[in-house]
């Protein structure tokens, strides 16, 4: 038996008067996930504990198994795990995005946080401003680390785990209240966009009509992480398919392979097919036996605040990898059981995580089920079928529980 999870992340919403009361889930043309939910058990999972915060971090955690309330040790630090970064147990780990804030001419307080992927920057060109950040930033004490895109990483040494603000939590807000209060993290922030407002590449970027990378914003601090082996746990071998440093990062401290799509980055563009290649690929020649393919798409979609695109990374989704997986597993005749699920919440309607119960979708190829039902956030709800504690989902997914 071969084990598969295909995890959009933040594709649950709420319904949206634009789309006649419908959310993006519901609205989109999905044939594949329609055939396949007539066939399969779905239902709603819990997979943010109640009490703590509902970010990619401790959902996919909680996804792959690992209960958020053992295992986080903040967000960070699993991506310092995936793009190398030799943290001591001293160090306390924070991502640092390059986002865009108003360049209007008020006081650095006063500035508006816009985009906090920068418009989907290009990893080479924020690398670019990234190297004049660490030009005049990096000491002893503070070291930066080229991540994806617009996610980085920063190392602080015997440093302190404190709260900090997430940026996609507070667009269209003035910073102000969000910045930190440390007053060196908040000194490095107010000189990085003096680094940057001017640079060539962000004088480019808004010449285009695109938004300029032109701050560093400091959030997700936490210690070096502790996450037990995937195999020992389950007696699977895995492997992990992601654009996002954070999947790439638990897999790594899990033990699970990072299989590298090129063409893969985290936006509405990605490469899906890639992606669906190199799962089929593990499980069928590469002796894998759970692949978990994540694609970030209706996630960023949502922190935009765009329902077209929310609808479209979708129906990506289901065209390019639910659909032909699908096929290509049953023409190799490979058992398999496939779970479809979010791993938050993303709505448009407040353009960052939130913490509710997510729906799932479980296909088993070697099961014969009959149901009338649709995969989407309603009819989940009506199932009746409901997992309080997200970490044991795939217990359910190995036939466990």
């Amino acid at each position: 038996m071969k084990y598969v999870i295909m995890l959009g992340d933040g594709m649950a919403d709420y319904p949206i008067e634009s789309l006649n009361g419908e959310t993006p889930l519901s609205y989109a043309k999905t044939p594949a996930m329609d055939a396949l939910s007539k066939k399969s058990e779905i239902g709603l999972v819990k997979t943010v504990p109640e009490g703590m915060k509902p970010g990619s971090d401790t959902a996919n955690l909680s996804v792959l198994g690992y209960d958020p309330k053992l295992y986080y040790s903040g967000r960070s630090p699993l991506e310092a795990l995936s793009i190398g970064v030799p943290m001591k147990d001293t160090d306390v780990a924070l991502r640092c995005n390059i986002v865009t804030i108003s360049d209007d001419d008020v006081p650095f307080e006063e500035k508006i946080i816009i985009d906090h992927s920068s418009g989907e920057i290009s990893t080479e060109d924020c690398g670019v401003l990234l190297d004049e950040v660490k030009k005049a930033l990096e000491n002893e004490t503070y070291q930066f680390y080229l991540g994806t895109s617009y996610r980085h990483c920063l190392i602080w040494d015997k440093g302190e785990v404190i709260d900090l603000i997430q940026p996609h939590d507070v667009l269209e807000q003035k910073i102000g209240p969000n910045l930190p209060k440390d007053p060196a993290l908040l000194a490095m922030m107010k000189k990085s966009y003096e680094i940057l407002k001017d640079h060539p590449i962000n004088k480019e970027r808004k010449a285009k009509g695109l938004n300029p990378a032109n701050c560093c914003w400091f959030w997700g601090a936490g210690t070096k992480p502790k996450v037990s082996d995937f195999y020992e746990k389950n007696g699977k071998k895995g492997a992990m398919i992601s654009a996002v440093d954070l999947l790439k990062g638990i897999a790594v401290g899990s033990g699970m392979k990072v299989v590298e799509v090129q063409g893969a980055n985290g936006g509405l563009h990605t490469n899906y097919t890639g992606k669906k290649d190199a799962a089929v690929k593990a499980l069928c020649e590469d002796g894998y036996d759970f692949v978990y393919i994540h694609v970030e798409a209706p996630d960023e979609m949502g922190h935009q605040g765009s329902v077209e695109r929310k609808v479209q990374a979708i129906e990506n989704i289901d065209a390019y990898i639910v659909g032909p997986l699908v096929k290509e597993l049953q023409e190799k005749k490979e058992d398999f059981r496939l779970l479809i699920l979010p791993d938050h919440p993303t709505p448009i309607c407040v353009r960052t995580h939130t913490g509710d119960a997510v729906p799932y979708l479980l296909y088993d190829s070697t099961k014969e089920q009959s149901h009338t039902w649709i995969y989407n956030e309603k009819e989940a709800k009506e199932s009746g079928n409901y997992i309080d504690k997200g970490h044991e989902m795939i217990d359910v997914l190995f036939e466990k529980k």
